[in-house]
């Protein structure tokens, strides 16, 4: 059996993986899982993870999960060209940096006013108050503003001149409230050149590819859902907003 990887491109990581593997031609096998279908609460599926998320991995009978994880392992695993996490421990570290920051910062923030603008209002059947939105806009504007500080600075990359993990992370996870309707690359040239800089350097074709499900993500209605997940997101939103 050989490099099995469970993903829905819906999901940031997933496309996080999904890229990085093709952009490095390592051979896995793609094992789609639809979450709006509830493909990840079967028993099936708990057999690679137990946690019953995705993106997962199942290389024989190894199997792990958490995007994060499994992007190392792949880096270790196929020898990929060093600038995707380099051997310099300075560099490395700064890709370490970048990838324990993401989590509380710009995926939180990326992915609430994806919710926001997009999931709640499908599933409740009404659009969020105008100043929750404005409120998950202005936290996302501020984990931006520090992205740019902090990590990007004047540098091509996050860690210099060539692309690293940390760039593709954070750029799946920005296209997200793009893809709700939130341009947040308009009015930040620089932003706007690492972008284009991170999917020249992985393929723009592919980039464009594994993004191409959630660019369509306005045309989802509430009858693909399975009723039982419906009304999961539906509970589950309405106690984050």
């Amino acid at each position: 059996m050989g490099l099995e990887l469970y993903l829905d491109l819906l999901s940031q990581p997933c496309r996080a993986l999904y890229i990085f593997a093709r952009s490095n031609n390592i051979p896995f096998e793609f094992k789609r899982v639809q979450l709006t279908k509830g493909q990840h609460k079967t028993e099936e599926f708990r057999k690679v993870n137990v946690l019953m998320k995705v993106p997962a991995l199942r290389d024989g009978s190894f199997t792990l999960a958490e995007s994060i994880a499994i992007l190392l392992y792949l880096v270790q695993k196929f020898k990929t060209p060093d600038h995707w996490y380099p051997s310099d421990l300075q560099k490395r570290a700064r890709v370490d940096e970048y990838l324990s920051w993401q989590h509380a910062n710009i995926r939180a923030k990326g992915s609430k006013l994806f919710l926001t603008k997009v999931l709640l209002p499908l599933l409740a059947g009404q659009p969020l108050p105008p100043e929750k939105l404005a409120l998950a806009t202005e936290e996302l504007n501020v984990a931006l503003k520090q992205f740019e500080e902090k990590f990007l600075q004047d540098k091509p990359f996050i860690v210099g001149s060539e692309v690293s993990l940390a760039d593709l992370v954070a750029l799946v996870e920005l296209m997200q409230p793009v893809c709700a309707g939130y341009n947040l690359f308009e009015e930040r040239p620089k932003l706007s050149a690492w972008r284009r800089r991170v999917e020249e350097a992985v393929g723009k074709q592919l980039f464009q590819e594994a993004h191409e499900e959630i660019m369509n993500i306005k045309t989802l209605t509430a009858d693909q859902f399975a009723p039982e997940m419906m009304e999961n997101f539906k509970q589950l939103l309405l106690k984050q907003f």
